[in-house]
């Protein structure tokens, strides 16, 4: 996947989410109109503005002049202005990079806009006010439409796991380990973009192109600092210095969430769906996983994307059930008995040929593979 987007947009969605696009549109001349300009600066554009048909246009937090903003309400377009002092742009056109949302780490985790929008979130989540709850929702809304765009044609499979799975341990090389042959076979990793077994998939995907010694020695550097508390700084830095010393890694999707504000995003999804509202987050993680979803062993957050993921195959409301493996069989059969409750389901479902149970981190592409 690249990061970069394209100069000229889609007509199918007539979104135009960069300059470069709406330049590309303009030069055609053939107007504006149905266009929808998200997040785009066009100050700089005041001529081409009043000289361009934008009747029927819709400019989505895009700063112009004053003088720009009257003439093309005038005109026939929709302007929804920039929204002034808020940390994050609800009305992006492009899903968030580690570098963006960890921008300031220097300074401490605190200075940097992925805590800032936190801080935002803890003041208004209950105070009722529906300004705050339209600018979440239009941002949830903006960020899924992103993602969408972003995943056109790719084979995604998600893997979910815990946060508490720690650097350093055989669980966290394990579930990089998984990364890596996902992305090697040609899967588009995508994972609750957190820290612990979330973190480790999407490092491995990161290093799926180089050969094996990078992963290796980039698990000896983030074994330095464990986890993610007490310091999310300690916890974050090291990660930067893998990007740093490997650049140009493989590409994989986080879709982390606000509403676990202790939980910081991982900085090896190279594209990151961060979301206000937890449960949009979490079934647009399961839904988008069109070529499965592998469980690692996690607790009550584990449990409930299983069976979140199994209701829809139970009933093919999605479509053909897609393959489910759950690693660790002690874990799932004696710990957390999920995977009896699973069998009992898919039993006479079309969905009992698409589950599997597997005893390492290692079993599981292959299993996945199989279905």
């Amino acid at each position: 996947m690249s990061g970069a987007a394209d100069a000229r947009p889609k007509r199918a969605d007539r979104e135009i989410e960069s300059l470069a696009e709406f330049d590309a549109v303009v030069a055609e001349g053939a107007g504006l109109s149905g266009f929808r300009v998200q997040s785009v600066d066009l100050t700089g554009r005041a001529d081409v503005l009043s000289a361009t048909d934008v009747e029927g246009a819709v400019f989505l937090g895009c700063p112009m002049t004053a003088e720009s903003a009257a003439r093309v309400r005038a005109s026939g377009a929709l302007v929804f202005p920039p929204v002034p002092g808020l940390p994050f742009d609800p009305y992006r056109g492009l899903l968030y990079t580690p570098d963006e949302l960890f921008d300031g780490l220097a300074k401490g985790y605190e200075a940097t806009p992925d805590a800032g929008a936190y801080a935002w979130f803890q003041r208004t989540k209950s105070d009722g006010d529906i300004f705050a709850s339209m600018l979440r929702a239009v941002h949830d809304d903006a960020v899924s439409d992103a993602l969408d765009e972003l995943l056109v044609g790719a084979r995604v499979v998600g893997v979910m796991g815990g946060h508490a799975m720690a650097r350093g341990t055989d669980e966290y090389a394990g579930a990089a380990r998984l990364g890596r042959s996902l992305a090697r076979a040609g899967f588009t990793v995508a994972t609750g973009g957190g820290p612990g077994a979330m973190e480790a998939a999407n490092l491995g995907a990161y290093a799926a192109p180089f050969d094996d010694t990078m992963l290796q020695e980039s698990l000896e550097l983030l074994g330095k600092a464990p986890s993610f508390r007490p310091s999310v700084t300690d916890w974050a830095v090291p990660a930067f210095e893998v990007r740093s010393r490997w650049p140009g890694g493989g590409g994989s999707v986080g879709i982390p969430t606000w509403f676990y504000g202790h939980e910081p995003p991982n900085a090896f999804a190279e594209h990151i769906a961060k979301y206000f509202a937890n449960a949009t987050r979490e079934d647009g993680l399961l839904a988008r996983s069109n070529a499965g979803v592998v469980f690692l062993p996690g607790a009550a957050g584990t449990v409930q994307e299983i069976f979140d993921n199994a209701t829809p195959n139970y009933y093919e409301s999605r479509g053909e059930p897609t393959p489910m493996v759950l690693v660790d069989r002690a874990h799932w059969t004696e710990r957390l008995p999920a995977w009896p409750l699973l069998t009992s389901l898919a039993r006479e479902r079309a969905m009992a040929d698409r589950i599997a149970l597997v005893d390492s981190v290692d079993e599981a592409a292959e299993a996945l593979a199989g279905m």
